[in-house]
């Protein structure tokens, strides 16, 4: 009757048989898989960054239409009240004008 291994004792064996060489595949493995994650992480930080100042340009276009649009609303307004001070004021002097007239 033959002698069989266990499978312990192959496994022992396969890796006596071929130690370095899975060591060194198993490294070079490592370090691929370490530069793919890298390089994948750097480029999706790299995209989030850019879609990110994207939103913050538009953020600022968007805040600066609304500043124009207030400050235009704002002189309107001192326009406005300006007129009417003038206005006032040419009734006062009418009205003074008159009472003096009579």
């Amino acid at each position: 009757m033959p002698e069989r291994d266990s499978f312990t004792d192959q496994i022992i064996q396969a890796f006596r048989d071929h130690g370095v060489a899975a060591a060194i595949g198993v490294w070079f493995t490592f370090i691929g898989g370490l530069a793919v994650a890298v390089t994948r992480k750097a480029f999706t930080n790299e995209a989030l960054l850019h879609k990110l100042e994207q939103e913050l340009d538009a953020e600022r276009l968007r805040i600066e239409k609304r500043r124009d649009e207030d400050r235009r609303i704002d002189h309107d307004r001192l326009e406005r009240i300006e007129r009417d001070i003038h206005d006032m004021r040419n009734l006062m002097f009418a009205a003074f004008q008159r009472g003096r007239d009579e």
